[in-house]
Parts: C-alpha cells; structure tokens; sequence
C-alpha cells in the first residue's frame, strides 16, 4: 500500500468530508447496536438458566428489544451502503473529469508517444477497479475496524483474562495478511499493465481490420494475441491465488481463537470463581464479532491492494507534465502577417529536423509547402498551430510571439483541414457546426452547397439532420472529407491551413473544391501541404522543403526555370501521371 496513492485519493475523499462524518456516525451506531445483541443474549440465557425461576415476561421483552435492535441494524446498513457508494462513486466521477481534463491539457509528444487503449484503459478500467475497492473499503473497513475495538473493550470488561488470550492470538491473522498483501500489489499491478497492453492491441486491431485482412495477418495477430492473454492469465491467476489465501488462513485463525475462548471459557465455569453460562454465551458471541471483521477486512485489503496497483497508473497519468502555460494575449483580426524567426525543432535530441529556418510571410500570400515524405511538411504546419512548441526561435503574427497568445485565440484564427479526416458521432448538421456552434441551418447549407456536399447528403434518410455512425460509417472517405472541408467553409477564417486536404477526392470534385478554395482564400493568408504539385501551381510562394530545411522558394515559374529539387519532383511526378 503506497502512502502516494493513499495521499492521492484523500485529496478527493476531503471533498466529501461531511458524507464521511454521516457513514462514521452510521458505522458507530452500526457497531453498537451489532455488538449490544450478544449480551442481551447472554442476559436472557441466564433467565432460562434456573427452571423454577424462569422470567417470562422479560425473556419476550428481551426478544422484541433484539427484533428492534435488528431493524435498527439494517436501516443503518442501508443508509452507510448509500451514503459510501455516493463518496465512491463521486471520487470516480471526479477522476475521470480530471483524467478527461488532463488529457487535453498533455502537449501533442505525449498522446504520440502512447497507445490509445493504454490512455483509454486508464480511464476506463483503472478508475473502474479504484471505484471497487472504494466501495468495498467503505462499506466495510469504518465498521468493522469500529467493531474490533469496540468488541475487544466489552471482553476486557467482561473478563480480563479470557480478552487477553484473544488479543494475544489475534496478530497472527493480521500478521499473515500482511504478508501476503505485499505480494499481491505487485502482481495486481502488473496485472493492470498488461490490461493496458490488451486493451491498445484489440482497440488496434479492431480499428485497422481491413488492413490486417488485407495483408492476412489474422493468425499472426491471433498468436500475439493469446500470449498476451496467456500472461494476463498467469499474473491474474497468481494474484487471485495469493489474495484467496488470506481469508481462508485467517478464517482457521480465528476458528482457533473461538475454540480456546470456549476452552478457556469452559474451565472457568467450572472454577471456584465461576462466570455465569450467559456471560460466557455472551463472549463467545464477540469473539465472533471481534474475529469476524478480521476476515472482512482481508478481503477489503485484496480488493483495496487492487485500486492501489491501479491509482499508481491513473496517478501517473495526472502527474505528466502539460504544455507549456498559455499566453495572455488575445489574436484580434489578425491580418496575417506571419514570421519564423531563426525555429530549431526536433522531436528527438539524437534526430535534427528544423534547423534556422526563418520566413517573412506577408498577410495574403497563398504559401505551398511541398518536398519529400518526411521532410517537415506537417511538423511546421503542428508549430505554427502551435501542437508543439519549438525549441528555439520565435513564431509571430502580426509581430506578436505564439508563444504570448492564448492557444484557443490562436487557434480561432485559424481554419484546418487534415488529410485524416474525423467526424463525431451526431448529427451532420452537428459535425459541420463544430467551429461555429450558433450557425444556422441556411448557413450549414450553404457551406455544404460550397464544397458540393449538398447532393449526398440530401440523399440521405434525414438530410443534415442524419446522423453520422462511429467514424463515419456509411460514407465514402471522399465525402468525409467534404464534409471536414464544410467546416472551414462555414467559418471562413483568417488564416488557412490544408494538409492534404483533397487528398481523397477524385479529381473531378477537386477541381470544383479547389475553386472554392481559391474564392474562400481570396485576401487570407493560407498554408496548402500538396502532395500533387499539380495543385499548387497558382500559389504566391512555394517553399521547397528536404530534411527540415527549405532549400528552395519562388513560384511555380521561377522553381521550373532554377531546375533544382522542385524541378526534379515535378517533372518525375508529372512523367509518372502520364
């Protein structure tokens, strides 16, 4: 049990102190009223005890007090069962608000870095398992660590000496449960990791099936698939194994404590000094209760060993360092004056990609980024949006540094379409509102009609109220993307941003689209990655790109005269077309 992952989860549970207040007054009152039958009991065994002197009377009221006390008893477990699954079920929901919030906070490196059912398991399965044994140590631990001192300070009161043999050999229960949780919390924390692993693979496989049925790997992923779960199935089944050995060896224990209470007990009775049998009936009654918790609360430890293994990951998570603070400054009618003043960026230390690259770009220009896969292309497009922060150098627009603006003011200013296209599951009318949410009907159309969108969808059973399947299935990946393009043409931004964005078009439509694009960025300034050069022969600036560096500029006349790079891509390119 780590004092970081208990110190983690106080600082939720303090939020619900006052709820936690109510279930430790339930639990006291849970405790005495369970503990205040076994002495009523030994009380009305000693009524019975003399034939010719039996109290009938208070024998019945003494049967009617336990059925009240008994009532009593179940109404306080109702309340403590509703009033500790809301504290767990509260600190849940918070931590997966916090997981949720987290996740948009992390820079772009870390969820690049990361499988998506990894990040997906953490949220999911490991808040979920945290959540179990919360509500299992709720539920149980107040009262049944209330109930052990309360039951062994009735025994003392009892008789010393028969408490005394009890307390003496309850530690050797304890004893072995703690033994044997110290093996089970790195077992159910590895058991947690390679949840995590199956989770990334199946959500992997399940999302690329077409690729894995293209290329038949469906054995191949079978095998990796059954060894991973062949492990789970080790590490679970050794977990499980020494997390059910607690109980029954407690259990046993205790079962040797109650025997030589009775013992103990028996010889007593028949001492010159003798206890009374309902005093004697009455201890063995709290020795149960007193040993009983004990059994309980070992399996609160496997279960809360558990939620340990999995608030270490959800922990680790939440501590990942998030991107750098936002600015303060807000990106009003930017004109789009746009410089790159001496950027180095790498992803990695070891690998140099952008090294002193600086540009001057003049509100308006239409700019081409073109060059060979791998080349940086994307990567400038991720700094000037600011995905990821450069290493050195300065991005400005219109003389103010990215890195003094607010991300979502920067980002305002800009319209994108990536060559990945992404559509919720809602409605069309929904997914093409997505950047300007108070849009009209009239204006959705509109932009629908612009990108040539407008004839499918009118097609379909609701027309732009249908509603869109998990990542857009029932439609072609051309008309996803039309519809990501809808987006930028309902917002018309200041700033354009395509990467590819007609990449899944055929050419017919993207004549058209390209045509709209030429009137949506008529006076904007606007970054088009192309891989068809083709595409871009009307763009003010070219800029050539090769290995993070632009080694040519111009315009599509003046590359084709130099002869160089561009040249050499666009006649290879044009030679392969034809």
């Amino acid at each position: 049990m780590n004092k970081e992952n208990l110190s983690f989860l106080l600082k939720y549970i303090k939020k619900y102190a006052l709820y936690l207040i109510i279930s430790l007054v339930c639990s006291l009152v849970l405790s005495a009223s369970i503990l205040s039958i076994p002495y009523i009991v030994g009380i009305t065994i000693d009524l019975m005890v003399d034939v010719n002197q039996v109290d009938i009377h208070s024998i019945i009221n003494n049967c009617i007090l336990i059925l009240v006390i008994s009532l009593a008893i179940s109404l306080c477990q109702y309340l403590s069962n509703i009033i500790n699954n809301k504290i767990s079920f509260s600190i849940v929901r918070d931590l997966r608000k916090d997981l949720n919030e987290k996740i948009h906070r992390l820079p772009l490196k870390y969820l690049d870095n990361q499988p998506v059912g990894e990040v997906v398991n953490k949220i999911i399965n490991d808040v979920e398992t945290i959540s179990d044994g919360l509500v299992m140590g709720f539920n149980q631990l107040f009262v049944n660590v209330i109930t052990i001192v309360f039951a062994l300070t009735i025994m003392f009161i009892l008789n010393y000496i028969i408490a005394l043999v009890v307390f003496i050999l309850t530690p050797l229960s304890i004893f072995f449960a703690r033994f044997i949780s110290k093996s089970t919390y790195s077992l159910f924390k590895k058991q947690s990791q390679i949840k995590a692993k199956q989770s990334g693979f199946v959500n992997e496989m399940i999302t690329n099936q077409k690729v894995v049925q293209v290329f038949n790997m469906e054995e191949q992923n079978n095998d990796r698939f059954d060894i991973i779960n062949q492990e789970l199935e080790k590490t679970t089944t050794k977990a499980v194994f020494f997390s059910s050995l607690v109980n029954p060896s407690t259990r046993f224990i205790n079962a040797l404590i109650y025997a030589g209470v009775a013992l103990i007990g028996a010889l007593i009775c028949l001492s010159p000094n003798p206890i009374k049998i309902g005093i004697l009936s009455s201890f063995l009654g709290y020795v149960n209760q007193y040993t009983k918790p004990f059994n309980e609360i070992t399996n609160v430890i496997s279960e809360l060993q558990n939620a340990f293994s999995s608030t270490s990951r959800v922990r680790e998570l939440l501590n990942q360092e998030e991107e750098i603070e936002d600015g303060k400054d807000e990106l009003l009618n930017p004109s789009g004056n746009i410089k790159l003043d001496r950027i180095n960026f790498s992803y990695s230390d070891k690998v140099k990609l952008i090294q002193n690259l600086s540009l001057n770009i003049k509100k308006g220009t239409k700019v081409a980024i073109v060059g060979p896969t791998g080349c940086g292309k994307t990567t400038l497009i991720n700094l000037l949006m600011r995905f990821y922060d450069v290493n050195s150098g300065d991005i400005l627009i219109d003389d103010i540094s990215i890195k003094n603006l607010k991300r979502h003011s920067l980002r305002d200013s800009y319209g994108m379409v990536l060559q990945e296209t992404w559509l919720k599951e809602t409605s069309i009318k929904d997914n093409v509102k997505m950047g300007k949410e108070d849009a009209s009907d009239e204006e959705v159309i509109s932009a629908l009609k612009e990108c040539y969108c407008l004839n499918f969808v009118n097609q379909l059973e609701n027309g732009i109220d249908t509603i869109i399947k998990e990542e857009g299935e029932g439609l072609s990946q051309g008309q996803k993307q039309l519809l990501c393009i809808s987006r930028i043409m309902l917002t018309k931004p200041p700033i354009l941003i395509l990467d590819e964005a007609t990449s899944s078009i055929d050419t017919r439509t993207e004549i058209k689209i390209q045509k709209a694009f030429e009137k949506l960025m008529k006076g904007k300034t606007s970054f088009i990655v192309a891989h068809r050069l083709s595409t871009i022969k009307n763009a003010d600036l070219i800029l050539v790109m090769n290995k993070g560096n632009v080694i040519e500029k111009g315009t599509h006349e003046e590359l084709m005269k130099n002869k160089g790079f561009y040249y050499e891509l666009f006649t290879s390119q044009y030679q392969h077309e034809n």
